[in-house]
């Protein structure tokens, strides 16, 4: 069964191309393209993995973070950054965040990173 990701990031262009790839790997990929985006994405469907931007307009990648363990405790959330400060890191870590990628990320070490956090949401 295909793992069904949310990808959360502000930048159209990387978020629809990103996700078209992962579409040919067998994901089955929503986007949403800003924090109140994704907060109603994750309202309405139920996803496996969340792959989320952590520097946004509006809500920031960490208060999407936050906000969704919150009220989904289950999600599994892998976040990506072009610019991350270690205060960043160790708060989202604290929240509950999977894993923290650089972008541009590696594709196959995105792809290993999606796939063992949808394990381990299964076994949490």
């Amino acid at each position: 069964m295909a793992i069904k990701l949310l990808i959360v990031d502000d930048e159209k262009s990387f978020a629809d191309t990103l996700s078209q790839r992962l579409e040919l790997r067998g994901f089955n990929v929503s986007v949403a393209y800003g924090g109140e985006e994704a907060i109603e994405s994750i309202e309405s469907g139920s996803f496996d993995v969340c792959l989320l931007d952590v520097k946004m307009p509006g809500m920031s990648g960490i208060d999407v973070l936050r906000w969704a363990k919150e009220h989904y405790p289950g999600l599994v959330v892998v976040m990506l950054t072009g610019y991350s400060s270690e205060t960043d890191d160790q708060e989202a870590h604290r929240i509950g965040l999977y894993a923290f990628l650089r972008k541009p990320p590696d594709f196959n070490e995105l792809v290993r990173t999606l796939r063992s956090a949808c394990d381990a949401g299964k076994m949490g």
